[in-house]
């Protein structure tokens, strides 16, 4: 399988950044909203922003839906960017 998105068993290696207090309290109360650690919000968000173009199985399994196989109608996706956007 081919995939642009790291596995949840993929090498992860620690590393450090200086952030701005004020950011940093920001992220902490969002993780905390979302009942997630800091680092794992951190890298949720920097993967969204990384990896924001779907890989070729998400696109075929979008084009099958959009055609209706394997669902009782075909799927309206004509706000996609609009829903990615809103995640």
């Amino acid at each position: 399988m081919s995939s642009n998105m790291k596995t949840p068993t993929a090498k992860k290696k620690q590393t450090a950044f200086r952030l701005d207090d004020d950011l940093l309290e920001k992220l902490k109360e969002k993780a905390e909203r979302e009942n997630r650690s800091l680092n794992n919000y951190v890298e949720r968000v920097l993967m969204s922003v990384a990896y924001d173009k779907p890989n070729e199985i998400t696109i075929a399994a979008m084009k099958e839906a959009m055609a209706g196989k394997g669902v009782g109608e075909a799927l309206d996706l004509s706000k996609w960017d609009e829903f990615i956007a809103s995640l």
